[in-house]
């Protein structure tokens, strides 16, 4: 099951007001969600939005994705959160990287001992 971060509408026509959830990719914009993580109310003209850093932080380690709106809106809020996630997923590509680099040494080197093999007989 693919999770996504998004924001879920709410309120009465011309006054809407969102959730951030945590819901299935496959539910509609307005269906059932997992996890409540905050929410947003476009007409307020101060503190207009509040995120729940631990559940969010929760939500991304288990490898949720974030909407572009989502991501913008969390980015306001709550910056650290958007830090830590950059920082754990360039820590995740580096030690990638260094994984496929041993084994890439690691196939090369029986490769190069057999062709030495070969031309000493």
């Amino acid at each position: 099951m693919a999770v996504k971060i998004r924001l879920r509408q709410q309120g009465r026509t011309n006054r809407q007001t969102y959730r951030l959830v945590a819901c299935d990719t496959h539910v509609k914009r307005d269906g059932k969600y997992l996890d409540n993580l905050g929410w947003y109310d476009p007409f307020m003209a101060e503190n207009n939005a509040k995120v729940n850093e631990e559940k969010t932080l929760h939500w991304l380690n288990l490898g949720a994705e974030m909407t572009h709106e989502a991501k913008q809106l969390i980015a306001r809020v709550a910056p650290g959160i958007i830090k830590q996630w950059n920082d754990k997923r360039e820590a995740r590509k580096v030690k990638l990287a260094a994984k496929r680099r041993a084994n890439r040494k690691k196939s090369a080197e029986p490769a190069k001992e057999t062709g030495s093999k070969k031309s000493a007989k």
